[in-house]
């Protein structure tokens, strides 16, 4: 996560947990020894009623997954002083991914994803002196964790990890009690965070193609209109592609629907390595692909339209079934003008037009849309 988008989100809380661990001006002890130090108070704190009431009510607070995990990296900072605190989660891709963190250093990768993983698989808490000298930490993995597994409904659906570049001189030792305070209290906050992130895949996946995992008609028409708005609000450029693979019907005619479907899913990787991360790529329907091009003008949308083209020509489909289907595509392009703005389905339209005007001139290419106010052509 970038120091940026951490600034911007909204905390849930400004309640700052129990008081920190060694004073500023003070030597600083390596992580066993400020987990020793903090062991008991931060018990203590764990087991207060008020504790686990606001956990439960601030935790819940927000259905938000980043920000439910901001929340808790911030309450276990308070609890053990350390350089880095980070949550991980999985996304609606079902991959890991951080969701907060406090201090995350890229140098910090190895030993992050060595606790977390383990954590994981094990759904059990993952404490090392010396991530380099472990033979549970993976390669490049340096210094000590504390990595805590977010555990509900009988499974792990996250970790807590703590870091310190630095390696421990003593074991780091948490009490049978301690372990216990811990899982009692985190597991509210793991139910909060699971809640949220279950929010999460069911609205990506209601604006989400099932076959190619780009988004859908639907989602693109939302996106088109919001977009189309402000472009002409602002007076900003907006460009829209509109595809069609060529001779589609002769790869289900000749292999299959389920090759037919196969295509299509590669189609869809290809285009969307095409793309800029500010760009929406959707399936429109059947073979109908389509990018909306914020703050894109004519030249732009060429230029994305022109390396779409070229490299679905040269891509070798269904190379995994032993074949080698070649495919095509025409596209058409249309680019709002800020002088003479029109409505998001008129844009629609004209890239539609533009991309008959392929078909009609024998498929493979571009054509560019005249766009007008009050038309298109």
């Amino acid at each position: 996560m970038s120091p940026s988008s951490r600034r911007a989100a909204r905390p849930v809380s400004n309640k700052r947990g129990a008081s920190r661990g060694v004073a500023r001006g003070r030597v600083r002890l390596d992580l066993a020894g400020r987990l020793k130090v903090r062991a008991r108070p931060l018990r203590a704190h764990l087991e207060r009623r008020d504790t686990y009431v606001e956990t439960v009510r601030e935790s819940h607070a927000t259905l938000e997954p980043r920000t439910v995990a901001e929340w808790l990296v911030r309450q276990a900072q308070a609890w053990i002083d350390a350089p880095c605190w980070a949550v991980v989660a999985r996304d609606p891709d079902d991959h890991l991914n951080v969701l907060a963190d406090v201090g995350l250093a890229p140098s910090y990768g190895p030993s992050l994803w060595s606790a977390a993983n383990w954590v994981m698989r094990h759904g059990a808490e993952f404490l090392s002196a010396n991530l380099g000298a472990d033979p549970r930490g993976g390669a490049g993995a340096s210094g000590s964790t504390i990595a805590l597994p977010l555990s509900c409904r009988n499974q792990t659906i996250g970790v807590l990890v703590c870091l310190d570049p630095m390696p421990s001189t003593s074991p780091l030792v948490m009490s049978s009690a301690l372990v216990m305070s811990l899982r009692t209290l985190l597991e509210p906050s793991a139910i909060a965070l699971d809640n949220a992130l279950a929010v999460q895949r069911a609205q990506a996946l209601s604006v989400t193609d099932d076959l190619t995992r780009l988004y859908n008609s639907r989602f693109l028409n939302a996106v088109l209109s919001r977009e189309t708005k402000r472009a002409t609000r602002n007076g900003r450029a907006l460009s829209l592609l509109f595809l069609d693979l060529d001779n589609f019907k002769q790869v289900n005619d000749q292999h299959g629907h389920q090759a037919g479907s196969k295509v299509l899913a590669e189609a869809a990787t290809v285009i969307k390595a095409c793309a800029r991360e500010t760009d929406v790529v959707a399936r429109f329907g059947g073979d109908e692909f389509s990018l909306v091009l914020p703050d894109t003008g004519p030249e732009g949308a060429m230029s994305v339209a022109g390396r779409i083209r070229d490299k679905l020509r040269a891509w070798r489909f269904l190379s995994s079934d032993g074949l080698s289907v070649r495919q095509t595509v025409s596209i058409g392009v249309a680019t709002l003008d800020p002088e003479a703005p029109i409505s998001a389905e008129e844009l629609l339209k004209a890239a539609d037009m533009a991309m008959y005007r392929v078909k009609a001139a024998g498929k493979d290419g571009i054509e560019v849309a005249q766009t007008t106010q009050g038309g298109s052509s």
